[in-house]
């Protein structure tokens, strides 16, 4: 690689760092500046951290902290989903995988379909399906629709037919191991890092999901917090003053934290989940 395109590489990268990293760091130190700081100082600077603290306490000004009871629900629905996901999507891959059965070919071809499409393209449809089991409304409408991860489903797949070989499968059958026992002591140990793939992309889907939710759930208390945030940024005008009827001291730094408290665990699951996300990512690779 000549100078010329190592340069053009590194402008390139500090061009896009720049981009996306501002917006980030805008968020970041809003929250320890008053709202007249963020109008009339300078774009990005700091302030203090006790304006943090009075920025949180604004926020739990509304509706009596209805703010926690919204990450409460979040933090539910996202666990419950995790849960059913990997309940689902790892035996389904694993059989998929390493059974040859009728009917196996066209599963995986309507796996691949639903991964591709679009995610609001299914949400009428999942509506009419919730309210004919009258479950609109409830934490289940959230929940069930969710934890099906047909995407998941294909990497439990994949990882399955490319990491585990048939040979150790038939050995486990010669020992007289049944089809639960080899998939529960030989198949999962081997999936460690599918498993821990799904479970990051699951939390990250369920987690930052708004439109299912928006959908589904009408009453404020089942909210998850980025339909939550929604209502109170619109509520109190913390973004679009004119928009706003609410005379609580909720503005653009109170916005800011929202959206930090929002962030933040998407970014602790993806710090704990590197070194799944590297070996899955490299898993199939591997094999030559």
């Amino acid at each position: 690689m000549n100078a010329v395109s190592r340069s053009a590489r590194l402008l390139f990268l500090l061009g896009a760092a720049v981009f996306f990293g501002l917006p980030l760091l805008w968020l970041v130190l809003a929250p320890t500046r008053t709202a007249d700081d963020l109008t009339t100082g300078a774009s990005l600077g700091f302030g203090s951290l006790g304006n943090v603290g009075d920025a949180w306490d604004h926020l739990m000004s509304y509706n009596d902290g209805q703010i926690t009871l919204w990450i409460g629900n979040s933090v539910f629905y996202t666990a419950a989903s995790v849960a059913l996901s990997l309940l689902l999507c790892v035996p389904a891959g694993y059989v998929l995988a390493k059974h040859d059965f009728g009917g196996r070919k066209l599963l995986l071809t309507l796996s691949i379909v639903c991964m591709i499409l679009p995610p609001a393209a299914l949400v009428l449809p999942l509506y009419l399906e919730m309210n004919a089991f009258g479950l609109t409304g409830t934490p289940a409408s959230v929940i069930l629709p969710l934890s099906f991860y047909p995407f998941g489903v294909y990497l439990a797949y994949l990882h399955f037919a490319a990491n585990l070989p048939d040979s150790l499968l038939d050995a486990g059958r010669v020992d007289g191991a049944g089809e639960l026992r080899l998939f529960w002591s030989i198949g999962i140990p081997l999936a460690k890092p599918a498993i821990g793939l799904i479970a990051f992309f699951s939390f990250t889907r369920t987690w930052t999901d708004f439109f299912l939710p928006f959908v589904m759930l009408a009453d404020d208390r089942t909210f998850t917090l980025q339909l939550g945030l929604m209502s109170l940024l619109q509520s109190t005008g913390a973004v679009n003053a004119s928009s706003g009827f609410s005379d609580l001291d909720i503005h653009q730094p109170e916005a800011a934290l929202a959206g930090l408290v929002a962030c933040v665990p998407t970014l602790v699951a993806f710090l704990f989940a590197q070194r799944f996300l590297r070996t899955g990512l490299l898993a199939g690779a591997e094999k030559g």
